[in-house]
C-alpha cells in the first residue's frame, strides 16, 4: 500500500495543479477498449498507467482491493488463485476495472447482479482540486453512482474494492436453439427463476436462429467428457462452435468449459468482428487462416489497429439496451437493411433494478430509474442488450452518421439506454434532454469539476476539426487523405502498428 498511497499522492499533486489555474485535463489508462478517438495529449493528462496492482485478496470477505488499470484476466488469475471469481467479469481480458466501473460494463452474469459498478463495495478517487476521498454507497453515495456513471468527468479512481464469490474449475453450459425473438425472451426468463443458472447471454445468427446460453458453474466433468476450450489458437472461435453446434439441431446442447475460457470466449476474434478483417484484406477465412492468424485476432491488438487506421469510424460498433418489451420490435427493425441488416447480434440480459443502483449513465437519467415504459411485471427490473457491430456500408460520412442518428433515435423511442463507449451522435439538446444536466452540473460543482471536459464532450462525436484541418491543407491534405483512403493503406498500417506495439492514445 505503501506504493500506491506514494503514486496517489503524485496524481493528486499534479491534479491540484490543475484545478489552480482552472485548467481541465484527461485522464490517461494506458489502454482503453472504447472507440472514441483520443484526445489526449502530454500536456493536458494526468497518467494512471503505473496503477496495475492486486493488491490484495481477503478470502473471508470474498474481496478484492484493486489499482484502476487491472485488466480482467491479471484480476480473474488472482482470484482464482484463492478460489474466487468476481461477480461480474467483462468478456474481454484486456478491459481495466477502473474501465468497466466509470464506464457501465456489464457481461452474462449481469441478468444476476447488475452492471460492474453494482459489484464495486467503495473506490477511492482523487477529486479536480486534488482531495483524496473514499466514495461507496453509504459514504458520499452521489459522488459514488455519480463516478460510475461520469467516465471520469468528476474526478481520477484510483483504488477499488470489488465484490468476488467462490469459484469452480467449469461453466456447464447449455445451448438452447430458438426460431424467434419472443422464445428467447421466454428461454431468458426461465433461466432467470432457475437460481442455478449464473451466466446467461445469446446470439442471434439470423431472425429465426437464435440462441440463448445459460451456464452455472460446477466442480467435475461428467466421465468421458473432454472440456470444450476457446482461448488456444487452435480452437474454433466461440460464436462459430456455437452456431455450428446449434444450426442443424434444436436440442439442447451442453458443454463443459474451463471457467477462464469461458469468461473470455469472445477475446479471439472480438465476438465475431475479427471476421472483418479477414474480408477487408481479401484474406480467406477458415480454421487455417483464423490459426496462422491468431496473433492479430485478439481484442487487445485488435483495438490497437482499430484506432491507428482510423476504422472505427467505418463500422457501426455499438451497444445498446431496450426493455423486454420493445425487443422484439427492435429486433425486427434492426433486420431491414437500411436500419442495421448485419448478423450475428449479441444478446445480454441486464438487470438495473433501482435497488441494485446499477444503471450506469441513468445515474443522470431524467426519469430517476423509472422505467416509463413499465409493464408492471418482473421484466421491468431488466433490459435486453443488443451488441451491434458491422461495417456500414454507407456511401458517405454524412450517410455513417444519418445511420447511427437513426439507430439512436429507434432506442430512444423505445424507452431503452445507450452504452456511452462507444461514438454518441447526439446533439448537445438531444444528450441533455436525455440526461439531467441540471443534476450533473450540480455534482461537478460540489465536487469541484465544473472545469472539467462534461460528460457529452467526452463522449461526442466532433467532426468539425477534421473538416477544418482539410480545408486549412488544402491539395496537400487532399492528397494524403486520397492515398490514406486507398486500399489496403489504413488497414496496414493500423496492423503495422498493432505490431509494433507500444503507446497509442497520446498524441506525438
Amino acid at each position: 500500500m505503501e506504493s500506491h498511497n506514494i503514486t496517489v499522492a503524485s496524481i493528486a499533486a499534479r491534479v491540484h495543479q490543475f484545478w489552480k489555474s482552472k485548467e481541465p485535463f484527461r485522464i490517461y489508462h494506458g489502454s482503453t477498449n472504447s472507440t472514441r478517438q483520443s484526445q489526449h495529449a502530454h500536456h493536458n493528462t494526468v497518467s494512471t498507467a503505473s496503477l496495475t496492482n492486486v493488491l490484495h485478496i481477503d478470502r473471508d470477505a470474498k474481496t478484492a482491493l484493486v489499482e484502476p488499470n487491472v485488466p480482467m484476466d491479471q484480476l480473474v488469475r488472482a482470484t482464482t488463485q484463492s478460489g474466487l471469481v468476481p461477480l461480474v467479469v467483462m468478456e474481454f481480458p484486456g478491459i481495466t476495472v477502473g474501465g468497466g466501473f466509470s464506464g457501465t460494463s456489464g457481461e452474462s452474469s449481469s441478468f444476476r447482479h447488475g452492471f460492474f459498478d453494482a459489484t464495486v463495495n467503495w473506490v477511492e478517487i482523487v477529486l479536480p482540486d486534488g482531495e483524496i476521498v473514499t466514495a461507496s454507497k453509504d459514504s458520499h453515495p452521489d459522488l459514488f453512482w455519480g463516478a460510475a456513471s461520469a467516465f471520469g468527468t468528476l474526478g481520477v479512481v484510483t483504488l477499488v474494492e470489488v465484490q468476488l464469490r467462490e469459484a469452480k474449475p467449469y461453466v456447464e453450459l447449455a445451448y438452447h436453439s430458438l426460431s424467434n425473438m419472443e422464445e428467447a425472451l421466454q428461454t431468458v426468463r426461465d433461466a432467470t427463476k432457475d437460481s442455478s443458472i449464473e451466466y446467461l447471454d445469446g446470439i442471434v445468427y439470423a431472425r429465426d436462429h437464435i440462441i440463448i446460453c445459460a451456464g452455472r458453474l460446477t466442480d467435475t466433468l461428467p466421465e468421458n467428457t473432454q472440456p470444450q476450450q476457446f482461448t488456444r489458437s487452435w480452437d474454433q472461435w466461440f460464436y462459430l462452435h456455437a452456431q455450428r453446434t446449434t444450426k442443424y439441431n434444436t436440442k439442447t446442447k451442453i458443454d463443459y468449459i474451463p471457467l477462464e475460457d469461458y469468461l473470455f470466449r469472445y477475446d479471439r476474434g472480438g465476438f465475431w468482428v475479427g471476421r472483418y478483417a479477414y474480408r477487408y484484406f481479401l484474406t480467406p477465412f477458415n480454421r487455417i487462416t483464423r490459426y496462422l492468424l491468431d496473433t492479430f485476432m485478439h481484442t487487445r491488438v485488435m483495438y490497437h489497429a482499430l484506432h491507428e487506421s482510423g476504422h472505427s469510424k467505418q463500422y457501426i460498433i455499438q451497444d445498446v439496451a431496450v426493455p423486454y418489451a420493445g425487443a422484439t420490435e427492435f429486433i425486427d427493425w434492426l433486420d431491414e437493411k437500411e436500419n442495421f441488416g448485419a448478423y450475428p447480434i449479441w444478446l445480454c440480459p441486464l438487470r438495473h433494478s433501482p435497488g441494485l443502483m446499477a444503471r450506469g449513465t441513468a445515474s443522470f437519467d431524467k426519469t430517476d430509474g423509472k422505467d416509463v415504459s413499465s409493464t408492471g411485471t418482473e421484466d421491468d427490473e431488466y433490459l435486453m442488450n443488443f451488441g451491434l457491430w458491422a461495417p456500414s456500408y454507407a456511401n458517405n460520412v454524412t450517410e455513417f452518421i444519418a445511420k447511427n442518428r437513426q439507430l439512436e433515435g429507434k432506442v430512444h423511442s423505445l424507452h431503452g439506454k445507450k452504452w456511452l463507449y462507444a461514438h454518441a451522435y447526439y446533439t448537445e439538446d438531444e444528450f441533455w434532454s436525455i440526461y439531467d444536466k441540471k443534476k450533473y452540473d450540480a455534482l461537478r460543482e460540489k465536487y469541484h469539476a465544473s472545469h472539467l471536459p462534461s460528460l457529452f464532450e467526452k463522449v461526442r462525436v466532433d467532426l468539425r476539426p477534421q473538416a477544418q484541418n482539410n480545408q486549412e491543407l488544402g491539395w496537400i491534405g487532399w492528397a494524403k487523405n486520397t492515398v490514406w483512403d486507398t486500399w489496403p493503406v489504413s488497414g496496414l498500417y493500423g496492423v503495422y502498428k498493432a505490431w509494433r506495439g507500444g503507446e497509442y492514445l497520446i498524441k506525438k
